[in-house]
Formats: C-alpha cells, sequence, structure tokens
C-alpha cells in the first residue's frame, strides 16, 4: 500500500476549523505524514495548533498558497502527496476520494472538482465568486489540453515520481498555481483523473475575487504558453521564456532578503514511521 503525505496551506486561518479539519483528516486518512505550512500567522496561533497531530512549518510572512504547497510537498517523503485547503472546504472523506485513483495506479494526478456534474455543493460561494469562477473554468477548457469541470478545487493528489518532474515547471506562488500544477501536469503527459467532491464554501476564504481576478487570468495565459513550449510547439518560441526563478528553488523572502531556515517544522510531529 503507498503511503500518503498530506500537506494543509494556511495563511492566517481561522484556528478552531482548522484544528479540526487537520484532526478529521488525521483520523479519516491516517496520513504517513501530516503538515501545516503556515504563513504569518497571528499571535497565539502557533500555541494552538502546536497540540496538533500534524508537523508545522512556520513562515513569518506571505509566500502564497502555491509557494507553501510547493514547499510542503518537497519535505514529504511519501509515495502520494496531497494538499487540502485549511477552511475545511472539501470534508476529509473527501480527499480520501481525491487521493483513491492514486492508489489504486489509475491515474498520476487526481483533481478535486466541485463543478462537477455528479459534485455534491452543500453551502454555495457569493454570486460574484460562482460567476468569476464559472468564467475561469470555460477560459481554462479553451486554452488548455486537459478539459476540466474545475482547476482551482482546494484538493489535488500527485504520485512522488509524477511530482519529481512537474515541480521542475511551477512558478506561481499563489492562486493561479493550481491551474499551472495542471497545465504541467498535462503537458508532461501524465493521466489526470478529475474526482467530484462534497464542498462546503466559508464566507471568511482568504480567495478575494475582485483582488485575484486579473492574477488568476495572467496565470492561466502563462500556463498555457508554458505547457506549449513543454510539449514542444514551435510556434509558442517566439514568445519570451519567463524570467523568474522555479519554486522549488527559490530561497528569499518577498524583500529580497534570505528566508529564515523556517522557523517551526516541528520534529517528527504529524509524521508516522514507514
Amino acid at each position: 500500500m503507498p503511503t500518503a503525505g498530506v500537506v494543509v496551506p494556511a495563511f492566517r486561518p481561522d484556528v478552531d476549523r482548522l484544528a479540526t479539519y487537520v484532526r478529521a483528516l488525521d483520523e479519516r486518512l491516517a496520513p504517513a505524514a501530516l503538515l501545516i505550512e503556515l504563513d504569518d500567522p497571528r499571535p497565539g496561533t502557533v500555541e494552538a495548533l502546536s497540540g496538533l497531530p500534524a508537523a508545522l512549518d512556520v513562515v513569518p510572512y506571505r509566500r502564497g498558497k502555491g509557494a507553501a504547497i510547493t514547499a510542503g510537498f518537497e519535505a514529504l517523503g511519501t509515495d502520494l502527496l496531497a494538499f487540502a485547503d485549511a477552511d475545511g472546504s472539501t470534508p476529509a472523506d473527501d480527499v480520501a476520494a481525491v487521493l483513491e485513483p492514486l492508489r489504486t495506479g489509475r491515474a498520476d494526478v487526481a483533481v478535486g472538482s466541485r463543478r462537477h456534474p455528479a459534485a455534491t455543493v452543500e453551502t454555495h460561494q457569493t454570486r460574484a465568486r460562482r460567476r468569476l469562477g464559472d468564467v475561469f473554468a470555460w477560459l481554462a477548457r479553451r486554452l488548455l489540453d486537459t478539459h476540466l469541470h474545475d482547476y482551482q478545487c482546494g484538493a489535488k493528489a500527485v504520485t512522488a515520481d509524477a511530482w519529481r518532474e512537474v515541480r521542475r515547471h511551477l512558478y506561481e506562488a499563489g492562486f493561479a498555481w493550481d491551474v499551472e500544477f495542471v497545465a504541467m501536469a498535462a503537458a508532461l503527459d501524465y493521466h489526470i483523473k478529475e474526482v467530484p467532491v462534497t464542498w462546503y464554501d466559508h464566507s471568511a476564504s482568504t480567495v478575494s475575487p475582485v483582488r485575484t481576478a486579473l492574477s488568476m487570468g495572467r496565470g492561466l495565459l502563462v500556463a498555457r504558453h508554458r505547457a506549449s513550449r513543454l510539449q514542444e510547439k514551435r510556434l509558442y518560441d517566439v514568445l519570451p521564456e519567463r524570467g523568474t526563478t522555479a519554486l522549488i528553488d527559490r530561497d528569499r523572502d518577498p524583500d529580497g532578503e534570505r528566508a529564515p531556515e523556517t522557523s517551526g517544522r516541528s520534529s517528527d510531529r504529524g509524521e508516522r514511521s514507514r
């Protein structure tokens, strides 16, 4: 049976909700490793989370969702890698469902989907967020080779073998990481499985529809361009390559100073013997 590790990226989370969710993930999945990647925590957050059955990696600034997931995946030593958003919108049972195609060898990448016809949406986003999400998914289906109902759901999983190759092509530190991840995995010919999930929207989510709309659109276009280059479509070679550094090679904070070693990846907490 392949081992699984789960990363929960969190930026100033609702502590009680996150604690409840982490316990549910631990109980339902019994992962070999469970890691919270915590950015810029409020006073008292680290202490409140320190008793959970999870390792805690604390960074004193906001890296972005994509950078946090990437750091967490790099820290895992399991056969399967998964992440679940800290607000608990995807229940632990459904995170297990996302991991299942990888456990059985039916896919290299699994993508949770709240827009799949078989998905169940228990509480809805605001109308503005729903409309922006629908437009983004519509555009992504037309611009990318992988046609999914949902590219941004906060639950995805990948085999360690696939991650070792995909990771070198990931640059998006923020919310556009999801679509870049899917685009790069598809460009590298990995088998992607979309898994319908139950979804609970939380109004306190840190995703701002206005603030992220333009960056998401830019991220989609860049992902399309880079996926096409990766597939050696020569038409796209006339476009300039991005002059940024892959996430796995970044070691500096947003102000250009070298990042601290991390304040607190707790020793072996949250990691079971494998």
